[in-house]
């Protein structure tokens, strides 16, 4: 039984790095398989193209990388015949492919993602879909290790497997100290993550003033927290202070500061975009900076993300979840499934903002680390039982998530498709006219509606009469740029619940 399994496509590594690159990556990989031996830990490498090798396994192989459906059917064969604890997809898109989830509130407005890109549904044992509703019920636990997209020789994904096989766990104590960076207007959310992530503390540091350039002392800490704005295809993020923008941070800025074993989380929009620096010209992405620095995971997102500017939700809630399960003692890949498992359970229903961040955010780095360990025999003759016992506590802790990921699947409410034919009535409409102007768009705004799927009917009363229902029957959402900003400016995106006909609550979400 496989406590790891390692998955990458030959062909494309070929295609991009050549035959003798595509040879020296194999042996980093056999490295990389070796170390986790040393440590009583059980990993098998599996090129999802190999066809003799897919075929013993009961497994599609993946022919083409770019073959979407065909890599969640390829891996779903891999998880289905091996049961690993660990899933380690090893390349950038171009290698093994995102998923090409469809985002639920591009109809709604000026959301400019039509699809959001990630890793969410290789976590889940439901088959391919472009539906995020589908995969609210994740089980597995899995995370990427990606090289440079369009990259031509493997210097970076070498060093990347390096670090995978030569990590080491610390005390908690040593990931007690963070590094958090906010835009200047979203000082109070940003506060109030770290807060519920490290307890009482320092503040983040805010952008402007603080920025783009930072000591290597404050950037030594090996907890990151970013929440500021990010962009498409730019290697850096942005503070805020009124209409103005200015950078906060960039790959240039880190280079040479992060230390090894740095965990990161990110709430910025394209966080974790694996853009073509390569093609484009430009330097690697920030989340590729700090892994290629050392750093054991990143967790970000790939397209646009939202987050209030004086609470928590969306993006700072799942974020907080991940670096609280790093503190707790989870392994990179874990975090990432409690992290979703947690936004999930803790979300009444899942509205339409809600499945596009769950969707969104990935985590890259080898998912069987542990930054945070417990004190352990470290002597040899103690590693059969010592690796007997943590696979056996693993396969407890694997079958309490397989439970709550299959619940949740069975249980959550979900709105992730529009009803724009479903008529508005007056009061609603003239609510939702109110709420807009509140959040700076035009009274004139128009809202998409959203239905509940699952959700659960009115509460009977007395005979023939039925109780007015508690949950939402329907979401309202609307996206767009307020009045204030100018063309190129933040765009706010506003989500409205309806019960009964009325609007009972409503929140105000901001592009990070």
């Amino acid at each position: 039984m496989e406590d790891k399994v390692i998955l990458t496509h030959r062909s494309a590594l070929a295609a991009k790095y050549g035959s003798d690159g595509g040879k020296k990556i194999h042996a980093a990989l056999t490295a990389l398989v070796a170390a986790d031996e040393e440590r009583g830990f059980k990993t098998r490498l599996v090129y999802l193209d190999d066809v003799a090798a897919m075929k013993k396994l009961g497994a599609a192989a993946l022919a083409s990388n770019k073959d979407i459906r065909g890599a969640k059917k390829a891996i779903d064969g891999v998880y289905k015949a091996l049961k690993p604890d660990y899933l380690m997809i090893v390349g950038a898109s171009d290698v093994v492919p995102h998923q090409d989830m469809k985002n639920p509130a591009f109809k709604a407005g000026d959301d400019d993602d039509e699809f959001a890109y990630g890793d969410l549904p290789y976590a889940c044992d439901e088959p391919y879909g472009r539906d995020p509703a589908k995969f609210v019920g994740p089980t597995r636990v899995v995370a990427r290790l990606p090289d440079l997209t369009g990259a031509k020789e493997p210097s970076h994904l070498i060093a990347l497997l390096k670090t995978a096989a030569q990590w080491k766990g610390r005390k908690l104590s040593d990931y007690s100290g963070y590094f958090g960076l906010s835009a200047a207007v979203w000082k109070i959310s940003s506060d109030l993550s770290l807060e519920s992530v490290f307890g009482q503390g320092k503040g983040a540091m805010l952008a402007p003033p603080k920025g783009p350039v930072f000591p290597a002392s404050a950037l030594s800490a090996l907890m990151h927290f970013i929440n500021c704005h990010g962009a498409t295809a730019t290697p850096e993020f942005y503070g805020q202070s009124e209409n103005k923008y200015p950078v906060s941070l960039t790959t240039k800025s880190l280079k040479g500061k992060i230390k090894t074993g740095t965990v990161a989380s990110a709430e910025c929009c394209y966080g974790a975009e694996l853009y073509n620096s390569i093609i484009l010209g430009l330097d690697m992405p920030i989340c590729q900076s700090y892994l290629r620095q050392g750093a054991y995971g990143y967790f970000g997102s790939t397209t646009i993300a939202y987050g209030p500017a004086d609470s928590n939700g969306s993006a700072d809630l799942i974020c907080q979840y991940f670096l609280r399960s790093i503190l707790e003692g989870a392994s990179i890949g874990e975090a990432a499934l409690l992290a979703r498992q947690q936004f999930v359970t803790k979300a009444q229903q899942m509205d339409p903002m809600d499945l596009k961040t769950l969707a969104q955010f990935c985590v890259y780095g080898d998912p069987s680390i542990h930054p945070v360990l417990k004190p352990e025999a470290k002597t040899k003759s103690m590693v059969a039982s010592t690796a007997q016992t943590a696979r056996f506590r693993r396969s407890e802790t694997r079958a309490k998530l397989k439970q709550t990921g299959d619940f949740l699947k069975a249980t959550k409410p979900t709105a992730s498709k529009p009803e724009p034919r479903r008529r508005i009535a007056a009061k609603a409409k003239s609510t939702l006219a109110r709420i807009a102007a509140e959040g700076g768009l035009s009274r004139k705004q128009a809202f998409v509606p959203y239905k509940v799927k699952g959700a659960p009917p009115p509460r009977g009363g007395k005979k023939g009469v039925a109780k007015a229902a508690t949950a939402p029957s329907r979401y309202f959402l609307a996206v767009g740029m307020p009045r204030s900003q100018k063309p190129d400016g933040q765009k706010i995106a506003i989500i409205a619940k309806e019960v009964g006909g009325k609007i009972i609550d409503y929140r105000i979400y901001y592009q990070r």
